[in-house]
């Protein structure tokens, strides 16, 4: 199996259990191996009292992608730490595309940026997370 059939094999298996992703309406676009590319368009209850999406939602979709960059090999890796930087507001109906791109992976930790876009490409986050392994597997056999 070529690496990117296994690492949608692998997101199908977390997207199954995935009910946060499910809620906010998070769609998985794309996988490999240390990539993936998620997207969620805003909607009228995601917004804050500034009539704009709430900061939390946009950590959302980032810390979505960037779990299914960081688990595309099967390998079982949780947050270790998460920090975004916001750069541009989104507005109900925004739809919001994530790309998580592995910069480093060890032993037990990785690092993982990932920009927000926004529907006219304008980047409205960057998120950078260090992964911790479990050692453990997603698809359980």
């Amino acid at each position: 199996m070529d690496e990117v059939s296994f690492a949608a094999r692998v997101a199908s298996a977390m997207f199954e259990r995935d009910r946060a992703a499910v809620f906010a309406g998070v769609s998985v676009e794309e996988v490999r191996f240390g990539y993936a590319r998620c997207a969620m368009t805003v909607r009228e209850e995601m917004l804050n009292g500034h009539d704009v999406c709430h900061g939390g939602f946009v950590f959302l979709l980032a810390d979505t992608a960037f779990a299914y960059a960081c688990n595309s090999r099967n390998d079982t890796h949780v947050a270790l730490n998460c920090a975004i930087s916001f750069t541009a507001a989104s507005r109900a109906g925004d739809a919001l595309s994530a790309v998580a791109e592995e910069r480093t992976r060890g032993r037990r930790t990785g690092t993982y940026d990932v920009t927000v876009y926004g529907p006219t490409g304008d980047v409205v986050a960057l998120f950078r997370g260090t992964s911790y392994g479990l050692g453990s597997n997603v698809i359980r056999s």
